[in-house]
């Protein structure tokens, strides 16, 4: 379940990126911000990460164990941008870090001799 989850997270943070890139309308660059970058960069960063996310996830498939350490690591990364992307569009940031500590439980918790 974490590894479908996982790709999922990816996959949203990879879109979240291009519409970063894109310079949608749905994103607002709003207030001024501590840790405020341009929204392209913005969009760079979850794109990139979006690709390591669910590279990892789709390795996480094979039941690899440097995948398991991988994924809590990677969503970790993942929950601090998009803590310091909750400006930027809080619900969707909300729902990212969510997901990924959703993500972070299912690895931490699997035990592969239980199948």
């Amino acid at each position: 379940g974490g590894a479908v989850l996982l790709v999922t997270v990816g996959v949203l943070e990879f879109l979240q990126g291009i519409s970063a890139i894109a310079k949608d309308q749905v994103i607002i660059a709003g207030i001024e911000y501590t840790y405020q970058f341009d929204v392209t960069a913005w969009g760079w960063i979850h794109l990139v990460l979006g690709v390591i996310v669910a590279g990892i996830g789709a390795a996480l498939f094979t039941g690899a164990g440097w995948a398991r350490v991988g994924a809590m690591t990677i969503c970790a990364v993942s929950i601090f941008a998009n803590f310091l992307w909750l400006p930027y569009y809080p619900w969707w940031s909300i729902t990212i870090i969510a997901l990924n500590a959703v993500v972070i439980w299912a690895v931490a918790t699997w035990n592969p001799e239980a199948f």
